[in-house]
């Protein structure tokens, strides 16, 4: 199985969802430490998105990957659809996971990326993604949590969830095939 975690930009709340996934990290709080030696939190650039990044295999031996994916849903649609033309072509069994991990952002994190990442003052930015992962840790605990139940209960070949939170911190699916 194939786990792809998306969001914006790729490098704040997927970086910490792929890190959770592959228990990299603990559950409970996080110091400012582990959130900052997470590999690729805060690291990519503009230039990274639509890249798909490797960031290891869970214990069940599946693939965790990353996809910042900018303004434009549409990727995860045509790579859905790029998957399940391959799945066909190729006769292959191999599942794929989209799971959108932007619910879980923050207003401090979208405001940490802007300061760090595009604007390039890391004295306002990191700060403010320190807090914004800090904030939302328990949300992306919950959320790698449904995302492989999700994956465990389901048999279609790719499966994809916007993760559309509700306060009562459940999730919705959409666009399953």
């Amino acid at each position: 199985m194939i786990f792809i975690y998306n969001d914006y930009g790729g490098t704040h709340s997927t970086a910490l969802a792929a890190a959770y996934h592959l228990e990299q990290l603990p559950p409970g709080n996080l110091t400012k430490e582990q959130i900052l030696n997470v590999k690729y939190f805060n690291k990519l650039k503009t230039s990274d998105m639509g890249r798909i990044i490797f960031h290891g295999k869970d214990k069940d031996g599946d693939s965790v990957f990353t996809l910042g994916r900018g303004n434009d849903k549409n990727v995860v649609e045509s790579l859905k659809n790029l998957s399940l033309i391959l799945q066909e072509r190729n006769e292959e069994k191999e599942r794929i996971i989209f799971s959108n991990t932007s619910p879980t952002v923050p207003l401090a994190m979208t405001f940490g990326g802007l300061f760090s990442r595009r604007l390039k003052i890391d004295t306002i930015g990191v700060p403010l993604l320190v807090r914004g992962a800090k904030q939302s840790y328990d949300q992306i605990i919950q959320l790698v949590d449904h995302t492989r139940n999700m994956a465990r209960n389901s048999r279609t070949g790719v499966l994809v969830l916007e993760n559309n939170m509700i306060q009562t911190a459940t999730y919705t699916t959409e666009g399953t095939t």
